[in-house]
């Protein structure tokens, strides 16, 4: 099912890029007033761009452009060619609308097709898909992606979970598709109705939507026997299928770079780093019609990898997302990411994968407290327990929370649907 342009010469793929881009850019310039603009304030024209490298004389898109262009503002095709609208999660205010012809709905399937391939999904394989169907891009894309693939899918979409354990078991699920941490409830709850979670026909969990560290990831295929392949897209761009990890190297995941292009930049001053360095992804489509962005920046923070593959595939790599340029938290002056004290504490033994920060004002000074579920199984003193997680945060962060309660397994309240929140910021 690999497609050739997955392990395309380097020099050859940049030719090909530079020709979608140019694509692209005239197809913005003519269709989207937005685009229009910007690219008149910065003197650059379509026939400005020669080849990818040019890519810097273009303007960056933001999540604050899509609010500002709500509903439709950054379409670039009539009502009549538009095939399906969605939306991301409007948590911060009014959603993301986002477009798509028939033509980008088949470049997704096709995208979501090499995203299962790479996780080793086979076309006889039975993919159960709980991810959240609707407006939410998770459901539909990976079904797309598991039908372009020729897999039978169950689509159960997320919750009811006791159902969805008898469905794996009975009729031979050999893919869940889902959030990190619906794996881990999935897992538990299997236990709860007496199934052994490893003992289901389960061997792939394509997860997605949600960090997940790798101490995360290990747990997940701990407890369910199973290969966790990462999977990594968003709404704004196309939704999943921007990347994925393949199982030969589990070691980054590879961005469909024929669709989508990546550059990494600097959060605060917008340039871009030296090859290898930490900074936010910037993603430009190359291939999308009804809904085409330009340098758009994504806050994910991660580095690329431009080795050759051990699986063969030439395109890059991304590393696992570290965090959010925009979920930064400054507590007394420290600047932590949620993702940085997970990874820390996660790799304790005792420690299971479920935690919860809590930040208040107390006067002029910022509070945290910081919940963690202990381990099921694991004998170890809540005071040993206690002393080595704050040890280890403080060597490897230079910071400690204000209150740190250990909880018992499942101390820390499940959710079925949706991505899991694990930051509340009280301070107002």
């Amino acid at each position: 099912m690999r497609h050739s342009n997955e392990s395309l010469d380097r020099s050859e793929l940049r030719d090909l890029q530079g020709e979608r881009l140019r694509e692209t850019v005239e197809h913005v310039y003519e269709n989207v007033p937005f685009y229009r603009d910007k690219l008149d304030e910065l003197g650059t024209s379509p026939e400005d761009i020669e080849s990818i490298d040019d890519i810097g004389k273009l303007p960056m898109t933001t999540k604050e452009d899509f609010r500002d262009e709500y509903p439709d503002g950054l379409f670039a095709v009539d009502n009549e060619e538009i095939a399906r609208l969605h939306a991301s999660s409007g948590t911060t205010g009014k959603p993301k609308i986002v477009a798509y012809t028939q033509n980008d709905l088949d470049m997704w399937g096709k995208s979501m097709a090499r995203s299962l391939d790479a996780a080793g999904v086979e076309p006889s394989d039975t993919v159960q898909n709980a991810y959240g169907y609707g407006l939410f891009t998770g459901g539909l894309g990976f079904h797309q992606g598991a039908e372009e693939l020729g897999t039978t899918v169950i689509p159960t979409s997320s919750g009811n979970t006791q159902r969805q354990v008898e469905l794996a078991n009975d009729l031979g699920s050999d893919v869940l598709a889902c959030t990190p941490s619906y794996a881990l409830y999935f897992a538990e709850t299997a236990e709860e109705m007496g199934y052994d979670p490893r003992e289901l026909p389960i061997s792939v969990i394509a997860y997605g939507a949600e960090t997940c560290t790798e101490p995360m990831r290990e747990e997940i295929e701990e407890t369910l026997d199973a290969t966790g392949i990462n999977n990594y897209g968003l709404s704004e761009v196309i939704g999943p299928g921007v990347a994925a990890e393949c199982h030969e190297a589990q070691d980054g995941l590879h961005i469909w770079e024929d669709n989508f292009y990546p550059e990494v930049i600097d959060p605060r001053t917008g340039e871009p780093v030296e090859e290898g360095e930490e900074g936010e992804l910037v993603l430009t489509s190359l291939t999308k019609e009804a809904l085409p962005v330009l340098r758009y920046r994504t806050g994910d923070l991660t580095t690329l990898n431009y080795d050759k593959c051990e699986c063969g595939r030439t395109m890059v790599r991304m590393d696992n997302v570290t965090g959010r340029s925009d979920d930064l938290l400054v507590v007394r002056g420290v600047n932590l990411y949620p993702s940085e004290i997970e990874h820390v504490v996660l790799d304790i033994d005792g420690v299971a994968p479920h935690y919860r920060i809590d930040l208040y004002k107390e006067g002029n000074l910022d509070v945290m407290e910081l919940t963690i579920e202990r381990d099921e199984g694991i004998e170890r003193g809540e005071s040993e327990l206690q002393d080595e997680i704050l040890t280890r945060l403080q060597n490897v962060l230079s910071f400690t929370p204000n209150e740190l309660e250990l909880v018992q397994p499942g101390g820390i309240e499940r959710t079925e649907v949706g991505k899991v929140q694990r930051v509340y910021d009280h301070r107002g």
